[in-house]
């Protein structure tokens, strides 16, 4: 029989297809139920993977709000220490102010006191100068002019009347 009259059973091609069919219904189960195995498996790591990143930008979520707050918190710290220094620079330099008015105060004082001693001193000297002068005056004018028992006289006066000048002194 030529080659393209014979039967369905008869023609290789049609073996190769039942064969094939038969390997499927056989083995298909088993090969379907390990391919399946395989993409279950895949598919479960790919959950295990998305899982552990959700968890990962979670982590990092939160390590960004815990950042953010430090921060936060170290921005506000550093202001108080900023606020806190200047209050101390402005307290620093009134002190410093406050005792330099006072040392100029108490150098002007002790001028003034100088000025006044000083001028004590010239008043003091001027009236020493003037009492020579004038006991000075008063020799010559009491030698020239009067007789020794006149002058005994006007010495036992002035010696009686140094009491009430002495303590009129004294009074001012």
């Amino acid at each position: 029989m030529p080659p393209h009259e014979q039967g369905f059973f008869e023609d290789p091609r049609a073996w190769v297809a039942v064969s094939f069919v038969i390997f499927f219904v056989l083995f298909g189960r088993k090969l379907w139920a390990a391919g399946m195995a395989i993409l279950d498996k895949r598919a479960e790591t790919v959950r295990a993977e998305l899982a552990e990143a959700q968890r990962l930008r979670s982590e990092a979520e939160a390590m960004l709000t815990d950042a953010k707050t430090r921060r936060e918190a170290a921005v506000a710290d550093a202001q108080k220490l900023l606020e806190g220094a200047k209050a101390e620079a402005a307290r620093l330099a009134a002190a410093a102010a406050a005792e330099a008015e006072a040392s100029a105060a108490r150098r002007e004082r002790m001028a003034l006191d100088r000025i006044a001693a000083a001028e004590k001193a010239a008043v003091d000297e001027v009236r020493i100068a003037a009492a020579e002068i004038a006991g000075s005056a008063a020799r010559q004018v009491i030698a020239e002019g009067l007789s020794p028992d006149a002058g005994a006289v006007l010495v036992d006066r002035a010696i009686a009347g140094l009491p009430a000048a002495l303590a009129s002194k004294q009074a001012a």
